[in-house]
């Protein structure tokens, strides 16, 4: 029970096969106290979502891009579950303008978009909670090697980018709370949200042919394997981090060569 009597806020559950349902699932396995937001059209799909797990999971409304929200959301988090030790990010959008091809003719507006809601937030998420997360806890970001350009991702990949420089950044400035702040890099996975990245499906298959040990893009739970360990103690001395959680992929160039 490597979370036992620790109280996390997981973002970005909407359905049961995402990375934070799974997070949010096998946090609870290992003790945990779990919370969560959702916002707009998407709170009721979460407030469902999450009664498979627990019917004692209390959803907040907590717009990313609405400072007022994120205040309110804070606020009463505090006042119904005292301090927490540690939240998971699992926040990211583009406008379809930024993808599918259209990095060269995505206006700055539709790039900004990316930007805010899926690198900036969790400045906005950390900055927020900070003043009610105990000593040490720790703050987990959501993904995908950007080390390479993957056609169709584009801006988001620019974003996913800036996220992870925001994340040592913020180990840096949050280190001396006691927070530590790192980021999971996982494989593809077969969600909502990647299912709507234009070439995901080429993706699937030759993820799982470079990986050595392999790729199952419908089980999110290794994934959240690693997400529960930084969350937990366990990882006490581990901060501006990215793991990647990806079968090995990333570390491979080409396909392997067969005897």
């Amino acid at each position: 029970m490597i979370l036992k009597d620790k109280k996390l806020l997981i973002t970005g559950i909407l359905t049961d096969k995402s990375i934070a349902y799974a997070s949010a699932k096998i946090a609870i396995e290992n003790g945990a106290e779990v919370i969560a937001t959702g916002f707009g059209k998407g709170l009721r799909i979460t407030e469902r979502a999450v009664k498979r797990l627990s019917e004692d999971i209390k959803v907040y409304e907590m717009d990313i891009q609405d400072p007022k929200q994120v205040e309110e959301a804070v606020k009463a988090i505090k006042e119904n579950h005292g301090n927490i030790d540690g939240v998971l990010h699992a926040i990211a959008f583009s406008p379809t303008e930024a993808m599918g091809g259209n990095f060269m003719n995505t206006e700055l507006d539709d790039a900004l978009a990316s930007f805010e809601v899926s690198a900036f937030s969790l400045k906005t998420l950390a900055k927020g909670f900070q003043p009610i997360m105990n000593n040490p806890a720790s703050i987990v970001a959501l993904d995908f090697d950007n080390s390479q350009a993957w056609p169709g991702y584009d801006w988001q990949g620019v974003a996913k980018s800036g996220l992870q420089s925001i994340v040592r950044y913020l180990s840096y400035y949050l280190g001396s709370d006691g927070i530590r702040v790192n980021a999971v890099a996982s494989g593809p996975l077969a969600t909502t949200a990647a299912k709507n990245i234009p070439g995901f499906s080429s993706m699937e298959g030759e993820w799982d042919e470079k990986a050595p040990l392999g790729w199952d893009t419908k089980n999110a739970e290794p994934v959240a394997k690693v997400v529960n360990f930084l969350l937990s103690d366990l990882s006490e001395v581990v901060t501006g981090e990215v793991i990647h959680a990806d079968g090995g992929a990333h570390a491979i160039g080409g396909k392997m060569i067969e005897d």
